[in-house]
């Protein structure tokens, strides 16, 4: 009797035998496939269930391109740098740098539990100087091409983190790290132009394979538009308000104007009887975030006593105040149109504000609108263009503003310039010196890196600015271009920068002349595919893109597209939640190994629900994975040593099974390629009932397929056919179409109508053959005449009978 599957021993001489023989070498023949994780971010409280879902896909995916002839470019390395590592640190009451070591060390530890083919040769840490010395680099080549520079400016603002944030780091109002309230700081940052690139991110998403909603979110985050930038006079003076707005056809129906509070004019455009309630306004205004200023439903303003001047209509209009609009989107003035546009809709109602229609469905006003009008029309109270249909306007009047001399045709864009600069120790050292005369002069790229300082007190001053400025002797120095007395910048990166291009560092990380060789880029690079949470989807991705495109645009690399596949997989939650420590439901995936193995953990990871969305976790459903690997493993052991002449059963059902765990996992269904197995292992086990054995290229057929989802048992199985090399040597199983048409098929058999039985006729049946079959069955059970025989191929035969 063949030994029991015992998954504790069985991974023991696996892992072993895979470090002594790598099985997936370079030798200079394959062709490159690279596949990569998003690397982790090494936090305190180590990995969980939830984590292992996206190493598990890529690397079954890596394990599936080796079996087709690749050389795999699987590397794995630490996002260490930001604000979480500092705040962790700040909790624990140790350096930084010690907390991040230690998270690593565990980190890496649970990583190779996972049994992925990493290459742990090609591992990067952004922490290193080795690695940051080409951050840095960067972002001198960015200062150099004007791309990185200085703005005061109204910023996000964490009062926790005690840091500067950028847009795309505030969620729900709130510091995405620690779920503060955010509020508005002005401050001296260091920008990168970003905005340089916006057509080129925005155009380039047609080569991407990426999910369509990522390249939608992208899409909507740059969000270009189309229109005109318009002048509006002030009343009484010599002074105009320049708008943007993507409706120039609506300029008739302009009744009152709204700055963003922060706006330049805002001062002197207030009456001295309005100043008390504007400045009140607006450091209300101050204490809220972009994002819940643009969410906030309930419109909020104050008047500034001033009126501008409509250019058509030559209508004075009130100027107020609002926090819904941004200083940093379009000119920071809007032009307010309320029986077309719903914001204005409402604050014109709360505020009594008259309300003009210009476009009408079919071309007659409406006595009093209920809601705004925001669908396609005809134009009316709009002078000339009267009678125009409002599509038409829409693209004709910018041109037509420029010749009346009031307005230009122009393109906006949402995307703003990244805000670079944060108020912290933990970070990259921004590589600038400030010199009287010079100016801010950037350090000498031969004299990168510029080492973070080693210092005792690393916690936020909470005064705007880096702990770094309280070191004197690291702050001054000498200009690199004039040799007088500088001083250095403290503010440090943001955590994006080293994960903004640490893909490209992978493929010749022991580099110490160039950020990546020529040579290695042009073998090894892009990503072909890029594997981790949708959650990334803006920041991230957008921030790699952009570095890309700037390193190809220098030379650097000689592609302009970071990723070529992205696939984001779903998170997996407890008790309907994200897991988390505070909320008490994380998973160590530490017991389920000891329990059931790495094998069966890997299958769950799938089986749990389909990869892209979220599905929730239930310990309990992994006995189904373990038995089925019990079931294939005694399957294989009780017949591995049998001589079974292959049967025609046999074999389709041999190609039946490549085709469909090869379909779906190339469409990334992967939770049906685990129910496939189970499927597929019941109808081995029946063909065994049925022929007493099963032929062996079926068998091995099957553990090639199960390889890269569950090496260790794979391994095992191939070694136990007779083989002395890796499962991993061989070529993913191919399968022949015509295997896959039945010869037979079972159609249902009716007499009026009505199921009667059902019969087994060759798949290219004739109608005749058919129902002379069906009568057969049907012997004995026909009374009367038959006045109709049907026959619907491949599905019935109906005996109609009177």
């Amino acid at each position: 009797m063949p030994t029991p599957y015992n998954h504790k021993e069985i991974e023991k001489k696996w892992r072993k035998y895979w470090q002594e023989n790598p099985v997936n070498v370079n030798d200079g023949k394959k062709p490159k496939y690279y596949c990569l994780d998003m690397f982790p971010y090494p936090s305190g409280s180590g990995l969980h269930v939830g984590h292992w879902r996206g190493y598990v896909i890529s690397d079954v995916w890596s394990r599936y391109k080796l079996l087709n002839g690749y050389y795999i470019i699987h590397p794995m390395g630490w996002d260490a740098f930001g604000l979480p590592a500092e705040n962790y640190a700040i909790k624990m009451g140790v350096h930084p740098r010690v907390s991040t070591a230690e998270n690593i060390a565990t980190f890496k530890k649970q990583l190779e539990d996972i049994s992925a083919i990493y290459d742990w040769d090609m591992e990067v840490n952004t922490t290193d100087p080795e690695f940051y010395k080409w951050t840095q680099w960067i972002f001198v080549k960015m200062f150099k091409a004007g791309l990185a520079y200085q703005k005061e400016m109204p910023i996000n603002w964490c009062p926790s983190c005690k840091t500067g944030l950028a847009n795309e780091e505030v969620v729900n109002g709130e510091c995405e790290r620690c779920g503060t309230p955010v509020t508005k700081k002005n401050l001296k940052q260091w920008m990168l132009r970003i905005t340089k690139y916006a057509d080129r991110l925005l155009e380039d998403l047609n080569k991407l394979d990426w999910p369509e909603k990522v390249k939608k979110m992208q899409t909507d985050w740059i969000g270009k538009s189309y229109g005109a930038e318009v002048d509006f006079e002030v009343q009484g003076s010599d002074k105009t308000i320049k708008i943007y707005t993507t409706r120039p056809d609506t300029l008739y129906g302009a009744t009152f104007m709204v700055l963003a509070p922060e706006h330049a004019m805002v001062s002197e455009l207030t009456k001295p009887e309005q100043k008390e309630a504007v400045e009140e306004y607006i450091q209300k205004a101050l204490m809220k975030s972009s994002v819940d200023r643009m969410q906030d439903k309930e419109k909020t303003g104050v008047f500034t006593g001033s009126y501008a001047i409509n250019p058509l209509t030559k209508k004075p209009i009130p100027i107020w105040i609002s926090d819904y609009v941004l200083a940093d989107y379009g000119t920071g003035a809007i032009m307010c149109v309320p029986a077309h546009d719903e914001r204005d809709f409402d604050f014109a109602k709360k505020f009594g504000i008259p309300i003009i229609q210009v476009i009408s469905k079919d071309g007659k006003e409406v006595p009093e609108l209920n809601e705004a009008y925001t669908e396609p029309g005809i134009m009316i109270n709009s002078g000339e263009w009267n009678g125009m249909d409002s599509e038409t306007a829409k693209k004709e009047i910018p041109d037509l503003l420029e010749k009346m001399g009031i307005g230009k045709k122009t393109v906006n864009y949402k995307l703003r310039d990244w805000v670079f600069s944060r108020q912290r120790y933990w970070g990259e050292p921004i590589p600038i010196v400030h010199c009287e005369d010079c100016g801010p002069v950037p350090v000498p790229e031969e004299e990168l890196p510029l080492l973070l300082p080693d210092v005792e007190k690393y916690e936020p001053t909470g005064t705007g600015e880096s702990p770094l400025a309280n070191i004197h002797e690291w702050v001054n120095t000498t200009c690199p271009q004039c040799g007088k007395p500088a001083k250095r910048e403290t503010n440090t990166m943001p955590q994006w920068a080293g994960s903004s291009w640490y893909f490209l560092r992978y493929v010749d990380n022991k580099n110490d002349k160039e950020l990546v060789s020529k040579e290695k880029a042009q073998k090894y690079l892009p990503v072909d595919m890029y594997i981790g949470g949708v959650e990334h989807a803006v920041l991230h991705l957008l921030y790699s893109r952009f570095y890309t495109k700037f390193l190809k645009d220098i030379g650097v690399v000689d592609f302009d597209e970071p990723f070529i596949r992205l696939f984001n997989q779903g998170m997996i939650v407890k008790n309907g939640a994200k897991m988390s420590k505070s909320k008490g439901n994380v998973v160590s995936p530490d017991d389920l190994v000891r329990d059931y193995g790495r094998d069966s953990l890997r299958l769950y990871e799938l089986f749990v629900g389909p990869p892209e969305l979220d599905s929730e976790w239930d310990d309990r459903g992994i006995d189904g994975v373990y038995r089925f690997l019990n079931r294939f493993y005694n399957l294989v052991m009780d017949n591995k040593d049998k001589t079974v002449e292959p049967t025609q059963e046999m074999i389709k059902l041999r190609h039946r099974f490549v085709h469909d765990i090869t379909t779906r996992l190339e469409n990334f269904s992967l939770n049906t390629v685990v129910s496939g197995f189970m499927e597929y292992n019941n109808k081995m086990i029946d063909l065994v009932k049925k022929a007493g054995g099963i032929d062996r290229d079926t068998l091995e057929t099957a553990i090639i397929l199960l390889a890269p989802f569950a090496p260790h048992i794979s391994e095992e199985l191939w070694a136990q056919m007779g083989h002395d090399t890796s499962v991993f040597k061989n070529t993913w199983p191919t399968y022949d179409e015509e295997m896959l048409k039945d010869s037979e098929i079972e159609i249902a058999v009716q007499i009026n109508g009505k199921t009667r039985g059902t019969v087994m006729i060759p798949a290219d049946a004739s109608k005749e053959t058919a129902i002379n079959k069906a009568k057969e069955v049907l012997a004995g059970k026909i009374s009367g005449t038959i006045i109709k025989e049907i026959y619907v191929p491949g599905k019935i035969v109906n005996i109609v009978v009177k």
